[in-house]
Parts: structure tokens; sequence; C-alpha cells
């Protein structure tokens, strides 16, 4: 993965407050784990979950 920066200024070079920050980052980790597990589950194939086990 690579590393992102997240700038301190809003559009007019207002200083964004650190609650704003930690709501962008949030919704940034939130996207990237929906695109992890959605890659999980396309490579897991059809019909298996978490802790699933092959049947024999």
């Amino acid at each position: 993965m690579s590393e992102e920066t997240v700038p301190l200024t809003a559009g007019a070079g207002q200083p964004k407050g650190l609650l704003q920050q930690m709501e962008e980052l949030m919704a940034a980790l939130n996207a990237d784990l929906s695109a992890l597990d959605a890659d999980l589950q396309g490579a897991g194939g059809p019909g298996r979950g978490v802790g699933e086990e092959e049947a024999d």
C-alpha cells in the first residue's frame, strides 16, 4: 500500500480540525478495508465463509 498525506488546510486555506482529519482518515480506511474484503471474498470462491473448511 502507498502512504498518502492528508493536507492540513481546507479549500480556503483554513486549517482543518483534528476531528475532521480523523473522520477523513477513517473514511479512507473504511474504503480500503471494503475493497480488501471484496478482493478476499472473490478469491475465496463461491460458498466459502470465514472459518469454513473444505469438505473431503
